[in-house]
Protein backbone atom coordinates (compact mmCIF):
# COMPACT_ATOMS: atom_id res chain seq x y z
CA UNK A 1 0.00 0.00 0.00
CA UNK A 2 2.90 2.67 1.17
CA UNK A 3 4.79 1.59 -2.18
CA UNK A 4 1.50 2.27 -3.87
CA UNK A 5 1.30 5.68 -2.37
CA UNK A 6 4.93 6.58 -3.67
CA UNK A 7 4.67 5.83 -6.59
CA UNK A 8 1.17 8.02 -7.65
CA UNK A 9 3.06 10.44 -5.34
CA UNK A 10 5.50 10.31 -7.98
CA UNK A 11 3.73 10.40 -11.01
CA UNK A 12 2.02 13.29 -9.51
CA UNK A 13 5.48 15.32 -9.24
CA UNK A 14 6.06 14.15 -13.04
CA UNK A 15 3.44 15.11 -14.48
CA UNK A 16 3.25 18.62 -12.23
CA UNK A 17 6.72 19.50 -13.74
CA UNK A 18 5.68 18.91 -17.24
CA UNK A 19 2.97 21.03 -16.57
CA UNK A 20 5.50 23.97 -15.07
CA UNK A 21 8.27 22.91 -18.20
CA UNK A 22 5.30 23.67 -20.40
CA UNK A 23 3.92 27.03 -18.98
CA UNK A 24 6.85 28.53 -17.85
CA UNK A 25 7.90 29.85 -21.62
CA UNK A 26 4.45 31.27 -21.43
CA UNK A 27 4.45 33.17 -18.29
CA UNK A 28 7.65 34.70 -18.42
CA UNK A 29 6.95 36.20 -21.73
CA UNK A 30 3.50 37.60 -20.25
CA UNK A 31 5.81 39.18 -17.65
CA UNK A 32 8.35 40.60 -20.74
CA UNK A 33 5.18 42.04 -22.21
CA UNK A 34 4.09 44.00 -18.94
CA UNK A 35 7.13 45.40 -18.54
CA UNK A 36 8.60 48.40 -19.64
CA UNK A 37 12.09 48.98 -21.32
CA UNK A 38 14.01 50.03 -18.00
CA UNK A 39 12.35 46.85 -15.82
CA UNK A 40 13.48 44.45 -18.92
CA UNK A 41 16.96 45.11 -17.51
CA UNK A 42 16.44 45.71 -13.62
CA UNK A 43 13.87 43.19 -12.58
CA UNK A 44 14.46 39.50 -12.94
CA UNK A 45 12.66 37.70 -15.89
CA UNK A 46 11.13 35.09 -13.21
CA UNK A 47 9.55 38.46 -11.64
CA UNK A 48 6.63 40.80 -12.54
CA UNK A 49 7.71 44.55 -11.77
CA UNK A 50 6.29 46.30 -8.63
CA UNK A 51 2.35 46.80 -9.54
CA UNK A 52 2.47 50.59 -10.32
CA UNK A 53 4.71 50.20 -12.93
CA UNK A 54 3.48 47.26 -15.03
CA UNK A 55 1.94 48.67 -18.46
CA UNK A 56 -0.09 47.94 -21.58
CA UNK A 57 1.73 49.79 -23.65
CA UNK A 58 3.43 47.40 -25.20
CA UNK A 59 0.43 45.49 -25.97
CA UNK A 60 -1.48 48.74 -27.24
CA UNK A 61 2.09 49.48 -29.88
CA UNK A 62 1.57 45.81 -31.17
CA UNK A 63 -1.96 46.28 -31.86
CA UNK A 64 -1.42 49.54 -33.59
CA UNK A 65 1.14 48.42 -36.00
CA UNK A 66 -0.52 48.35 -39.54
CA UNK A 67 1.57 45.06 -40.32
CA UNK A 68 -0.42 43.45 -37.81
CA UNK A 69 -3.72 43.26 -39.86
CA UNK A 70 -2.14 42.59 -42.79
CA UNK A 71 -0.18 39.54 -40.97
CA UNK A 72 -4.20 38.16 -39.73
CA UNK A 73 -5.21 39.00 -43.69
CA UNK A 74 -2.49 36.93 -45.04
CA UNK A 75 -2.67 34.36 -42.63
CA UNK A 76 -6.65 33.50 -42.91
CA UNK A 77 -6.28 33.22 -46.25
CA UNK A 78 -3.11 30.87 -46.49
CA UNK A 79 -4.80 29.06 -43.62
CA UNK A 80 -8.43 28.76 -45.06
CA UNK A 81 -6.98 27.64 -49.02
CA UNK A 82 -4.72 25.65 -47.69
CA UNK A 83 -6.96 23.71 -45.42
CA UNK A 84 -9.80 23.38 -48.13
CA UNK A 85 -7.15 21.28 -50.82
CA UNK A 86 -5.95 19.36 -47.29
CA UNK A 87 -9.62 18.20 -46.92
CA UNK A 88 -10.41 17.41 -50.15
CA UNK A 89 -7.21 16.13 -51.60
CA UNK A 90 -6.87 13.59 -48.54
CA UNK A 91 -10.26 12.31 -48.14
CA UNK A 92 -10.48 11.56 -52.12
CA UNK A 93 -7.07 9.52 -51.71
CA UNK A 94 -7.73 8.24 -48.76
CA UNK A 95 -10.99 7.07 -49.86
CA UNK A 96 -9.84 5.86 -52.94
CA UNK A 97 -6.29 3.65 -51.22
CA UNK A 98 -8.56 2.34 -48.60
CA UNK A 99 -11.42 1.01 -51.08
CA UNK A 100 -10.08 -0.10 -54.26
CA UNK A 101 -7.72 -2.65 -55.26
CA UNK A 102 -5.45 -1.79 -58.33
CA UNK A 103 -2.26 -2.33 -59.44
CA UNK A 104 0.68 -1.22 -58.10
CA UNK A 105 -1.65 -0.03 -54.68
CA UNK A 106 1.33 -0.84 -52.20
CA UNK A 107 3.97 0.77 -54.10
CA UNK A 108 2.10 4.10 -54.25
CA UNK A 109 1.49 4.02 -50.64
CA UNK A 110 4.67 3.53 -49.87
CA UNK A 111 5.95 6.36 -51.47
CA UNK A 112 2.94 8.44 -49.50
CA UNK A 113 4.53 7.21 -46.22
CA UNK A 114 8.05 7.55 -47.59
CA UNK A 115 7.38 11.40 -48.33
CA UNK A 116 6.34 11.45 -44.73
CA UNK A 117 9.46 10.08 -43.60
CA UNK A 118 12.08 12.32 -45.60
CA UNK A 119 12.75 15.92 -43.73
CA UNK A 120 11.44 18.79 -45.30
CA UNK A 121 15.12 20.39 -45.13
CA UNK A 122 16.89 17.55 -47.26
CA UNK A 123 14.92 18.93 -50.50
CA UNK A 124 14.63 22.40 -49.87
CA UNK A 125 16.58 23.60 -52.75
CA UNK A 126 14.67 21.05 -55.05
CA UNK A 127 11.58 22.82 -53.56
CA UNK A 128 12.44 26.28 -53.88
CA UNK A 129 13.22 25.75 -57.60
CA UNK A 130 9.98 24.32 -58.16
CA UNK A 131 8.34 26.91 -56.35
CA UNK A 132 10.65 29.31 -58.15
CA UNK A 133 9.60 27.54 -61.82
CA UNK A 134 5.91 27.80 -61.11
CA UNK A 135 6.46 31.75 -60.91
CA UNK A 136 5.10 31.50 -57.25
CA UNK A 137 7.72 33.11 -55.38
CA UNK A 138 7.24 36.09 -53.11
CA UNK A 139 2.93 35.26 -53.60
CA UNK A 140 0.54 33.50 -51.07
CA UNK A 141 0.30 30.29 -53.26
CA UNK A 142 3.78 29.51 -52.14
CA UNK A 143 2.59 28.75 -48.77
CA UNK A 144 -0.30 27.24 -49.88
CA UNK A 145 1.04 24.83 -52.40
CA UNK A 146 3.81 23.50 -50.11
CA UNK A 147 1.15 23.43 -47.10
CA UNK A 148 -1.10 20.91 -49.05
CA UNK A 149 1.53 19.18 -51.62
CA UNK A 150 3.97 18.35 -48.70
CA UNK A 151 2.14 17.44 -45.67
CA UNK A 152 0.50 14.36 -45.72
CA UNK A 153 -0.58 13.65 -42.02
CA UNK A 154 -3.94 13.98 -43.09
CA UNK A 155 -3.82 10.86 -45.20
CA UNK A 156 -3.27 8.71 -42.54
CA UNK A 157 -5.67 10.05 -40.28
CA UNK A 158 -8.20 9.51 -42.85
CA UNK A 159 -7.13 6.15 -43.97
CA UNK A 160 -7.06 5.10 -40.44
CA UNK A 161 -10.63 6.72 -40.11
CA UNK A 162 -12.37 4.98 -43.57
CA UNK A 163 -11.16 1.50 -42.44
CA UNK A 164 -13.34 1.37 -39.55
CA UNK A 165 -16.32 2.01 -41.69
CA UNK A 166 -18.39 -0.86 -43.09
CA UNK A 167 -18.10 -1.84 -46.44
CA UNK A 168 -21.48 -2.42 -46.44
CA UNK A 169 -22.24 1.37 -46.37
CA UNK A 170 -20.92 1.30 -49.85
CA UNK A 171 -22.12 -2.36 -51.17
CA UNK A 172 -25.93 -0.78 -50.61
CA UNK A 173 -25.27 2.62 -51.50
CA UNK A 174 -23.65 1.54 -55.30
CA UNK A 175 -27.02 -1.04 -55.66
CA UNK A 176 -29.37 2.47 -54.95
CA UNK A 177 -27.70 3.14 -57.83
CA UNK A 178 -25.06 5.59 -56.48
CA UNK A 179 -21.88 6.31 -58.18
CA UNK A 180 -18.54 5.77 -57.11
CA UNK A 181 -18.25 9.77 -56.84
CA UNK A 182 -22.01 9.97 -55.39
CA UNK A 183 -20.59 7.83 -52.76
CA UNK A 184 -17.74 9.50 -51.52
CA UNK A 185 -19.85 12.62 -51.68
CA UNK A 186 -23.36 11.77 -49.77
CA UNK A 187 -21.59 8.71 -47.43
CA UNK A 188 -17.95 8.89 -46.74
CA UNK A 189 -17.10 12.50 -47.02
CA UNK A 190 -19.96 13.19 -44.26
CA UNK A 191 -18.99 10.20 -42.08
CA UNK A 192 -15.46 11.36 -41.61
CA UNK A 193 -16.61 14.83 -39.58
CA UNK A 194 -14.82 13.94 -36.49
CA UNK A 195 -11.43 13.53 -38.36
CA UNK A 196 -12.18 16.23 -40.72
CA UNK A 197 -12.48 18.39 -37.36
CA UNK A 198 -8.60 16.94 -35.87
CA UNK A 199 -7.31 17.67 -39.61
CA UNK A 200 -8.81 21.28 -39.25
CA UNK A 201 -7.61 21.65 -36.00
CA UNK A 202 -4.10 20.25 -36.54
CA UNK A 203 -3.50 21.84 -39.85
CA UNK A 204 -4.03 25.30 -38.50
CA UNK A 205 -2.04 25.37 -35.36
CA UNK A 206 0.63 23.84 -37.69
CA UNK A 207 -0.05 26.81 -40.32
CA UNK A 208 -0.42 29.77 -38.08
CA UNK A 209 2.72 28.49 -35.95
CA UNK A 210 4.71 28.63 -38.95
CA UNK A 211 7.58 31.21 -39.67
CA UNK A 212 10.35 29.39 -41.56
CA UNK A 213 8.20 29.07 -45.03
CA UNK A 214 6.38 32.03 -45.29
CA UNK A 215 9.84 34.07 -44.21
CA UNK A 216 11.34 32.09 -46.99
CA UNK A 217 9.02 32.12 -49.80
CA UNK A 218 7.21 35.48 -48.72
CA UNK A 219 9.91 38.25 -47.94
CA UNK A 220 7.38 41.30 -48.94
CA UNK A 221 6.08 43.18 -46.43
CA UNK A 222 2.44 43.12 -48.06
CA UNK A 223 3.01 39.58 -47.67
CA UNK A 224 3.80 39.21 -44.14
CA UNK A 225 1.90 36.50 -42.17
CA UNK A 226 1.39 36.45 -38.03
CA UNK A 227 4.71 34.95 -37.68
CA UNK A 228 6.69 36.65 -39.41
CA UNK A 229 5.32 39.82 -38.44
CA UNK A 230 7.63 39.38 -35.33
CA UNK A 231 10.26 40.15 -37.37
CA UNK A 232 9.85 43.80 -36.90
CA UNK A 233 10.65 43.66 -32.77
CA UNK A 234 13.09 41.09 -33.08
CA UNK A 235 16.14 43.63 -32.43
CA UNK A 236 17.75 43.61 -29.73
CA UNK A 237 19.57 46.53 -30.49
CA UNK A 238 16.60 48.58 -30.43
CA UNK A 239 15.34 47.35 -26.98
CA UNK A 240 12.23 45.75 -28.34
CA UNK A 241 11.99 42.53 -26.84
CA UNK A 242 9.40 43.41 -24.48
CA UNK A 243 7.24 45.09 -27.20
CA UNK A 244 8.39 41.24 -29.21
CA UNK A 245 6.57 39.42 -25.58
CA UNK A 246 3.97 41.07 -26.43
CA UNK A 247 3.28 40.48 -30.29
CA UNK A 248 3.99 36.78 -29.04
CA UNK A 249 1.08 36.71 -26.90
CA UNK A 250 -1.09 38.45 -29.08
CA UNK A 251 -0.52 35.89 -32.03
CA UNK A 252 -0.34 32.50 -29.55
CA UNK A 253 -4.17 33.72 -28.48
CA UNK A 254 -6.25 32.55 -31.85
CA UNK A 255 -4.02 29.24 -31.06
CA UNK A 256 -4.71 28.75 -27.55
CA UNK A 257 -8.72 29.27 -28.11
CA UNK A 258 -8.83 27.13 -30.79
CA UNK A 259 -7.35 24.27 -29.22
CA UNK A 260 -9.30 24.78 -26.18
CA UNK A 261 -12.44 24.95 -27.36
CA UNK A 262 -11.30 21.74 -30.12
CA UNK A 263 -9.42 19.83 -28.39
CA UNK A 264 -12.45 17.18 -27.48
CA UNK A 265 -12.71 16.89 -31.46
CA UNK A 266 -9.13 16.28 -31.81
CA UNK A 267 -9.02 13.60 -29.58
CA UNK A 268 -12.42 12.10 -30.51
CA UNK A 269 -10.85 11.78 -34.11
CA UNK A 270 -7.43 9.81 -33.20
CA UNK A 271 -9.52 7.79 -30.69
CA UNK A 272 -12.37 6.75 -33.53
CA UNK A 273 -9.59 5.86 -36.03
CA UNK A 274 -7.66 4.14 -33.94
CA UNK A 275 -9.75 1.06 -33.96
CA UNK A 276 -10.45 -1.12 -36.23
CA UNK A 277 -14.10 -3.43 -35.66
Amino acid sequence: MKKRTLLQLLKQIICIGMVLIVLAPIVLTLFAALKTKADMVKTSPLLLPPFARITLENFMKVLGDKYLIIGFKNTGIILAVSIFFNVMFGTMTAFILERFQFRFKNVIMSMFFLGMLIPSFVTEIARFKIINGLGLYNTLGAPIVIYVASDLMQLYIYRQFISTLSVSLDESALLDGCSYFGLYRRIILPLLAPATATVIIIKAITIINDMYIPYLYMPKNKLRTLTTFLMNYANAQQGSWQKLAAGIIIIMLPTILIYLFFQKYILAGIAAGAVKE
